[in-house]
């Protein structure tokens, strides 16, 4: 079938083949199939869906678009972990260090910047000199010999997906159940995993708003990871207001690292430690959740956990003396602060435009030529729950650009409901599914 047969056919809530869909997705990593049919397809696909055997058939095709990868070398259970996406999400930056510290090998291919949110290849970046374009047999040793690596993907490793991943960005397609669960699982096939931990967001600064929603997403990349023999667990936590106090690529890294100090906010420790306790059972590294958590509690008391990061940046080429001392890293040239026009309590905050917000101030990407500045962002002094008086600092704003402050702030103040009365909060983690 020509590309505009295929298009025609899901445009018309049709059945394609699985034959027809891995000629359509080699076509587009050959470049017969164009960016403008994509785009297309991927339209057609948000309004009308994947059948399940169309998923898992476009799954796999954008998992052999390229080389998939063997660690067997790596003794133990492969195990990594993957976010939906949120707002100030930097629970990569510290989990991947805390797991590798108790034993279980993390192999991690992460993303950039996509929509709203903010990318760990652009937070790890914000490290002088970190690399994330490493070889494929520098992932391998590192993965063997430090238990960790975190790069981007590579031109062999799901190659339909990396070019797909940019373009659901710019063309008002990212947030589909189909395209996010065929983009992660056949990512996270393709790295040499055993197993798989999710973190699906649900709320405001999520992809997925509702838990219906996001209970569905995770359901179908269970499915796709059972289907592919390999161990996943979804756990479904809160995205009704950013995670942690930061938002923007060095002071996200500077609150990651505060983490493995036992120095951050309480909302990132619990989750980070959620997460990488079942990793720890998953990789066979404990029994059960408590006894996982208390093996991360230790590698944080005694150092190991921060010793692992420091050796993790240095064997990616980057400068571990900007972890030791963290006014090393990429700092903004002002700050500003966003105040409060009004006393009450805050009873919400809109996290997809304080991370919107971030990205007009420089931290993210409109379009995909776009170049992160590492040293922007903001620190939120106040969250879910705090009191508030007129004129209080809502957000610190780090600023090297200031002639787009007056949206900023527009955005940041419209993002923030100030009430009488404090209101209840709702657990981080809404669920456990896998």
């Amino acid at each position: 079938m020509r590309p505009y047969e295929v298009i025609k056919t899901k445009r018309d809530g049709k059945l394609l083949s699985a034959e027809v869909i891995r000629a359509f997705i080699d076509g587009y990593v050959k470049g017969d199939v164009t960016d403008y049919q994509m785009s297309a397809m991927t339209m057609a696909i948000f309004f009308r869906g994947l059948t399940p055997p169309e998923l898992a058939a476009w799954t796999r095709a954008m998992l052999e678009s390229g080389e998939v990868l063997d660690l067997s070398e790596t003794p133990g259970v492969k195990v990594d972990k993957h976010s939906t996406g949120g707002v100030g999400d930097k629970v990569s930056l510290s989990l991947a260090p805390l797991a590798a510290a108790c034993g279980v090998p993390v192999p991690m291919i992460s993303g950039r910047g996509l929509g709203h949110t903010g990318g760990t290849l652009d937070k790890l970046e914000s490290i002088p000199g970190f690399r994330v374009d490493l070889s494929i047999a520098d992932y391998r040793r590192l993965v063997k010999t430090i238990g960790a690596c975190l790069i981007g993907q590579t031109a062999t490793l799901a190659p339909a997906d990396k070019k797909l991943y940019a373009l659901r960005d710019v063309t008002a397609t990212v947030d589909c159940i189909p395209l996010i669960a065929s983009s992660i699982m056949s990512k996270k096939m393709a790295e040499g995993i055993d197993a798989l931990v999710l973190d699906v967001k649900v709320g405001s600064g999520a992809f997925m708003k509702t838990i219906e929603n996001a209970r569905t997403l995770a359901q179908t990349m269970i499915g796709i990871g059972t289907e592919m023999g390999k161990s996943v667990v979804a756990l479904l936590t809160d995205m009704d207001q950013p995670l942690g106090r930061t938002v923007g690529n060095a002071l996200e890294v500077k609150e990651a690292v505060e983490m493995l100090r036992g120095e951050a906010p309480a909302d990132y420790t619990e989750l980070t430690l959620a997460l990488t306790a079942e990793m720890l059972v998953l990789g066979k590294k404990a029994g059960s959740i408590d006894e996982a958590r208390a093996k991360l509690e230790q590698v944080i008391r005694n150092g190991a956990a921060e010793k692992k990061l420091h050796e993790l940046v240095a064997a990616q080429g980057g400068d571990p003396s900007a972890i030791a001392d963290l006014s090393r890293l990429p700092k903004a040239r002002t700050t500003i602060a966003i105040t409060a026009t009004s006393s009450g309590f805050v009873t919400g905050i809109d996290s997809e435009s304080i991370g919107l917000a971030a990205m007009t101030l420089g931290a993210g990407r409109e379009k995909t030529t776009d170049v992160i500045d590492p040293g922007v962002g903001f620190v939120l002094e106040k969250k879910l729950g705090d009191a508030v008086s007129a004129g209080a600092t809502l957000v610190t704003a780090h600023v090297n650009d200031e002639t787009r402050m007056p949206e900023v702030m527009e955005r940041v103040r419209a993002a923030y409901r100030i009430g009488a009365t404090a209101p209840g909060r709702r657990p981080l983690v809404l669920e456990r599914l896998g």
